[in-house]
């Protein structure tokens, strides 16, 4: 009976000691940054050099309605030939801010990653007309930590409809 109790207990605190981050934690700041490079300056405004060593070499992006991004250059291309490349209409991303969740990943006891989860809200901004919303969406996101930098390998954008968050 002692062994069942103690084993509980074991479980327990492990499952706690690894759940979602505080939001005023480093990790979650950290990512949260990292969320605003990537989309408050890449996308929103076409700036991509600010966020291109957020990205792993070998990343992926998996889109409900895209398809399968599946390299850094691959993904650079599409801000700058698609999203970034028309005058005639830009699209804004905005994060709700209340959703965003990060989820530490260890091993050994050593952090060596995190999970990014949340939703956003999406905007089309037609040349000379008023920005109208677009789409809500949910996102995750896996960063893998390289030497003291989390690098973006995973990132799944799901569940786009018209709707209010």
């Amino acid at each position: 009976m002692k062994k069942h109790i103690l084993l509980l207990c074991v479980l327990c605190y492990s499952m706690h000691s690894y759940s979602q981050v505080e939001k005023n934690s480093e990790l979650y700041k950290t990512l949260k940054t990292n969320d605003s490079l990537l989309f408050e300056v890449g996308f929103n405004t076409c700036q991509y050099a600010p966020f291109e060593n957020l990205l792993a070499e070998d990343i992926e992006f998996y889109h409900d309605l895209g398809g399968i991004t599946n390299s850094k250059r691959t993904f650079i291309n599409f801000i700058k030939n698609g999203l970034c490349k028309s005058d005639a209409y830009r699209s804004r991303r905005a994060l709700i801010a209340r959703s965003l969740e990060v989820f530490p990943l260890y091993k050994n006891d050593t952090l060596y990653g995190a999970i990014q989860k949340g939703e956003h809200r999406f905007f089309e901004m037609p040349k000379g007309e008023p920005e109208r919303a677009a789409s809500f969406a949910k996102f995750t996101h896996l960063w893998i930590k390289e030497g003291e930098v989390f690098k973006l390998k995973r990132a799944l954008s799901y569940d786009h409809l018209m709707k209010k968050p």
